[in-house]
This record gives C-alpha cells, structure tokens and sequence, in this order.
C-alpha cells in the first residue's frame, strides 16, 4: 500500500495520504495538501480532537472529498468540548460526516478497527496485504499510547484496544504524532501494550 506522510506542526496531528485518494485526518494545512487535491476522495478522521481536524473545512472546499469518522465521534466535530477546540482557541468545524465508519468498514482497501480509549471513536486503519496500520493516536512509534484522561477517554477501553491492534500483523506503523516507524511496527504495539500493563498511568 502507498502511505505518504504529510507532517504536522507543532501540536498539530501528522496527516496521511493513503491509496493516493484517502486523507487521513486534517489537522494540516491545504497547501500542505494542495498537489493531491484532484485525486482525494475521501477524509478519514481517526478521531475528533482538534488537532487532527483543524483544517477539515477548507480541506473539504478545495477537494469536495466526503468527510468519514467513526459514529462515536461524529458528534465531536461540531461539539467543542468533546474536540478539546477550546484548548486550541478555535471551535469546532461544524461539519456533519457524509460517511459514519464502523468496526469492520473498508474504504479503499483500509479496513476500520475501532480502539476507543483515546477518545469513544477512535479508530486504526489497516491494510492486510502490505501489513501497514495508520493508527492516529491510539499507539505511537516510540512504545507510547494516546492519552485516556479527556473527555469520553478511558484507560480500560484503551488498553483493550491495544490488545487488539497486538493481535495484527504490523509491519509499518503510521502514528498520528511522531515518525512512522517504516517495519517491525508489531514490536512497537507490544512495547505500548507492555507499558500499559506495567500500570504505567
């Protein structure tokens, strides 16, 4: 599978470029974005946290691409609270998802696998073939996880979320803050998933 990085800056999520017509998440800016706008179709948020959907708006205009999130968080991108857009000095995008995901979707070959923690709707994309999971931030190339003390997070349904991505075949893992981590992505799952049942809080 074709994965490009587009960084983010600063605080703001990394996006992706997946199958040449899948964004994941929209926390970069649309020059960041501008030279693929004719060939995106679909936004995939993997969560509603500010950082990963700042720019969802303007994305949207200069590519017409639907916008797709688990049913979970949909309410996130109007809903400030539930965006933390307030921590950032803005307000939500005010969009209403034009595909609502669930565990198990596929979209463009990227198969949906819901890991709530983070947030209630969180989710990973996942790719059989080539073994890549684009994993927003549920589990990051350095061993870490996301954080479970916002809104709607939780520390048991993350856990278990990791325990799920560990039972995947992971060779490159594409977090949503942080460097890809281009093989043995598996080995870094299971250092988070160890972390977390170490008790680490």
């Amino acid at each position: 599978m074709t994965i490009k990085l587009i960084p983010g800056r600063g605080m703001y999520a990394n996006a992706y470029l997946a199958q040449g017509t899948v964004l994941v998440d929209a926390g970069v800016t649309p020059m960041a974005v501008e030279a693929y706008r004719e060939s995106i179709r679909y936004i995939v948020l993997t969560h509603c946290h500010f950082d990963h959907i700042a720019y969802l708006g303007p994305l949207v205009k200069m590519t017409g691409a639907k916008v797709c999130i688990h049913s979970n968080d949909a309410e996130g991108l109007r809903e400030d609270t539930l965006s933390l857009a307030m921590n950032f000095g803005s307000h939500s995008p005010g969009i209403i998802p034009d595909i609502i995901l669930e565990e198990g979707s596929i979209l463009e070959g990227l198969e949906v696998i819901h890991t709530p923690g983070h947030t209630p709707g969180s989710i990973c994309l996942y790719n059989k073939e080539s073994r890549d999971l684009i994993s927003g931030d549920t589990v990051f190339s350095d061993g870490a996880f996301g954080r479970y003390d916002f809104p709607g997070g939780s520390r048991d349904a993350l856990g278990g979320s990791l325990d799920k991505v560990a039972g995947l075949e992971v060779n490159g893992l594409y977090p949503g803050h942080g460097l890809p981590a281009l093989e043995h992505g598996q080995r870094h799952i299971k250092a988070a998933q160890a972390l977390m049942r170490s008790g680490y809080v």
